[in-house]
């Protein structure tokens, strides 16, 4: 049934992005999404292309008049990523999700909302079902596991796009046009860890760093915001460094691109010392808490009890381990010295979980410029060879080159002045779009990035400003007549 959301204007778009709440679609799990845009699609009786992968393109024909019109790509991704807070049953491949609304925001219920980039694919099914709009040609191109490294869109059969204009419809900042973004690579550690039976008569704690922002590692790197995982590997190695400890078994965070919000880690204790192993914990916490205010205030780092394993790391695997996550990198390395404010390279450390006897951990570069993306990555795998890790990196995706002269981009600029009265601000982001690898697989493509405002993305914080989607879809459907003349 439908809800609120499909009486929000503009009424075209939100009815479809009410729909897509309803449908399930992690990433790699978009065949739900993908059965919704088809069906769409035959209803108004329209070509359809499709690589092997999943990708595909819905072909609409140009406006009465308007044939002889360059051919418009618009481009979104059908995947989001599935967040929520620990206290949130959810289950990400079957539940829909549920929307509220929060003033001028619509959010979801303790969980992503999933407007990055169901609104942009949203616009799109609302300019493919609707009879009244003047464009010319229009390739609607549909691609799958962008959130996962972009996969999809490493996976396009290039020959299925047969425009050269595109707009991709995945940017977060209203009042911005995006021309130009980083490239990326994921690299995961394998450090065996040696276990043992629990040494007897030891007591355990569960120590864990909650009530983090997190966030997204692309786009909100550079705030002051906390990393579960680094902070419980600083706390836990500085009380290391007066009474040791015996880490038994460790977890934290999740998807590549997400800023870790929660890290947990059991660590086995002589009974005489858990008062004091507890009180230096805490008061690490304490230490980091003043820290990272006011950009954290809901950090916590909590220490209670827990039952004792069957089977725990040796107190040397243990050690190992924390010194190793305590040392990686995470966060800014590098800012642009050609944009201000842009940054350059980064890396998230991502992930860490125990499996099959190892720790693994997972972190993700990114960088404008490939030979420092190359560099981060190999400073990644030397210091795992330091302590015996192996490592194995993905092929990661390239950057997209801005071209401030393009005439595509020139006529965005001249239209949206005309519009809102303002020039959009020329904008190159530290994060993954599928434009770089689009634009490798469609040599010639000219191609600019724009949308709503989008807070949050990638964390249950996320939140869309409903009125900026109003004139986002009045931008969009301008551009696409002004494309036509």
């Amino acid at each position: 049934m439908p809800t609120f959301v499909s009486d929000l204007a503009p009424r075209p778009l939100w009815k479809h992005f009410d729909e897509i709440l309803r449908i399930p679609r992690p990433s790699g799990q978009e065949e739900a999404a993908r059965r919704y845009v088809l069906g769409l699609a035959e209803r108004k009786g329209l070509a359809v292309r499709r690589d092997a992968y999943g990708n595909f393109v819905v072909a609409k024909p140009a406006s009465p008049g308007r044939e002889g019109a360059p051919a418009v790509v618009l481009q979104a991704h059908l995947d989001m990523v599935g967040e929520k807070n620990s206290d949130v049953q959810h289950d990400f491949t079957r539940d829909p999700i549920v929307p509220r609304r929060d003033g001028e925001w619509l959010m979801a219920t303790g969980t992503t909302l999933g407007a990055d980039n169901g609104i942009g694919a949203a616009a799109m099914l609302a300019v493919l079902e609707a009879d009244d709009l003047v464009h010319g040609p229009i390739e609607f191109l549909f691609t799958v596991e962008e959130e996962t490294g972009l996969i999809g869109a490493g996976e396009l059969d290039g020959s299925i796009v047969h425009g050269r204009l595109l707009l991709n419809l995945d940017t977060e900042e209203e009042g911005e046009v995006t021309i130009g973004c980083a490239g990326a690579g994921n690299t995961t550690l394998t450090l065996p860890q040696e276990s043992a039976a629990a040494p007897a008569g030891r007591t355990a704690l569960e120590v864990a760093v909650t009530g983090l922002k997190g966030g997204h590692s692309g786009t909100e790197i550079h705030l002051p915001r906390g990393n579960a995982i680094k902070l419980l590997a600083r706390a836990l190695y500085a009380v290391d460094q007066g009474t040791p400890l015996h880490v038994a078994s460790w977890t934290g965070g999740g998807k590549h691109n997400a800023i870790a919000r929660e890290a947990v880690a059991v660590v086995l204790v002589r009974p005489e010392e858990v008062g004091a192993v507890r009180a230096a914990l805490e008061k690490e916490g304490a230490t980091i808490h003043t820290e990272l205010q006011p950009g954290e205030p809901g950090f916590r780092l909590e220490v209670r009890a827990a039952a004792v394993p069957d089977a725990a790391w040796t107190e040397a695997a243990g050690r190992r381990a924390v010194a190793l996550v305590h040392t990686l990198p995470h966060g800014v390395l590098t800012m642009s010295q050609d944009i201000a404010g842009l940054v350059e390279t980064s890396t998230n450390l991502a992930a860490v979980s125990a499996q099959n006897g190892s720790l693994k951990i997972l972190l993700s570069s990114r960088s404008m410029v490939d030979s420092a993306l190359c560099a981060t990555r190999q400073r990644i795998r030397a210091t795992a060879g330091l302590v015996g890790a192996t490592v194995e990196e993905n092929k990661g995706y390239p950057g997209w080159k801005p071209d401030p002269q393009a005439a595509l981009l020139a006529t965005f600029r001249r239209l949206h002045h005309a519009i809102t009265g303002t020039e959009p601000e020329l904008r190159a982001v530290h994060a993954g779009l599928e434009c770089g690898v689009i634009g490798e697989k469609c040599p010639g493509m000219q191609m600019i990035s724009f949308g709503p405002l989008i807070q949050g993305p990638h964390s249950p914080d996320e939140r869309v400003h409903v009125e900026s989607v109003g004139r986002f879809w009045k931008l969009l459907v301008a551009l696409l007549e002004e494309l036509a003349r």
